[in-house]
Formats: C-alpha cells, structure tokens, sequence
C-alpha cells in the first residue's frame, strides 16, 4: 500500500484502517523510509514555498524570502524526525505504567500513523497567513486513542489516561525541539532569523 493511500484510509476510515495494520509488522526504520519521511516532507514542503513567496506580517518584521523559506522547511522536516523517534521511546516506555503492552514495533505504527493529521495539516503553509488552521492536527490524538485497542493490549479504562500523558509528552518534546533548532541555527549563523527577513512600515 502507498503511503498516500495509507493516509487517506487513517484519516476517513481510522478504526477499520487501525485494524489492518494490525495484521502488519513494522520496525521505526522501515516507517521511517516508508511512510514518515514522505509525509514529513508534505509541511517541509509547504513550509518553503509558503514563506518563500507568500510570507506573514510579524509584529515588528516581515516574514518571508528565500532564506526564510529554508529554514521553516530545513526546521519542520528535522522536527518531524526528531518527534517521530522520540515520540515512539515515550509511547513504549509509557506502555508498562497504563497496563499495555511494551512493543517497539507497535510503538512505531501508533507514532507515525496518529502523526497522519499533523503533516497533512502542513499543507496550510502553503499560505502561512491561515497556518493556524493546521490545529486541526489535533485530530492526531483522537487517531492515537482510537489505534489503542488494535496495537497495544491494555484495559479499557486506561486508554483515555494513557492517551493524554503520551500527548502531553509528545507536545512538550515537539516544543524543544523546535527551540532546539532555533538556538542551533542562532549559534551557527550569529542571527535570529534568516538573512532576508526585513521591517516592514
């Protein structure tokens, strides 16, 4: 199955969906290739264009240009990856406290198919002035909780607890990620932003 066709069935038809890949096996390296690289460069994507040649009104400055475009793309796609594997260590570690089952590979699918909303929302770069409309990646956790009872054996009433620790967990990793590659980008250029930010009146 083609990683488009596999996004499109986990966001129209989730529970049916979790259930075949169910009857898969997977490893966080063959989703990585087959599956996370391809969809992360959906918001990488999006992320350049969008601020390469559309750009925001920030408070004080202008956001836009090519350099601009680089380093939203470079710092969405470099986030995808960091999240995806950290998010699959907090998932499985997690697993044991709520009473499921530890399991790498399951681990993997839950991560980067719950992750299906966040990068298809990316295409709301393409115009970074309606960007906050990608919230709808929130859909992501609902994704994760319904995955629960195909992948991971535990009780019924753990499911909702299990879902939100792992989801705060994975925000809060996102975040310093992000604030990660902000301070590597500052300490390896000397700037802020990128070279081709500019005042706007």
């Amino acid at each position: 199955m083609s990683f488009l066709s596999r996004a499109k069935n986990i966001l129209t038809s989730p529970v049916s969906e979790w259930r075949v890949i169910s009857k898969e096996a997977a490893t966080p390296r063959s989703l990585l290739l087959g599956y996370v690289i391809p969809m992360a460069l959906i918001p990488a994507i999006a992320c350049f264009i969008g601020y390469s040649l559309v750009g925001i009104d920030a408070v004080v400055v202008r956001i836009g240009g090519i350099s601009w475009g680089l380093f939203m793309g470079l710092d969405s796609f470099v986030s995808s990856l960091i999240v995806y594997f950290s998010s699959i260590f907090i998932v499985n570690v997690l697993a044991p406290a709520f009473h499921a089952t530890r399991d790498l590979g399951r681990s993997s699918q839950l991560v980067a198919y719950s992750y299906t909303a966040v990068w298809v929302s990316g295409f709301f770069y393409l115009y970074p002035p309606v960007a906050k409309l990608a919230v709808i990646s929130l859909f992501g956790v609902y994704l994760f909780y319904l995955g629960l009872p195909a992948l991971k054996s535990m009780p019924d009433d753990q499911r909702v607890p299990y879902t939100i620790a792992c989801a705060i967990l994975m925000i809060i990793v996102r975040f310093l990620t992000e604030l990660l590659i902000s301070n590597l980008f500052y300490i390896i250029t000397g700037q802020s932003f990128p070279s081709l930010w500019y005042f706007t009146g």
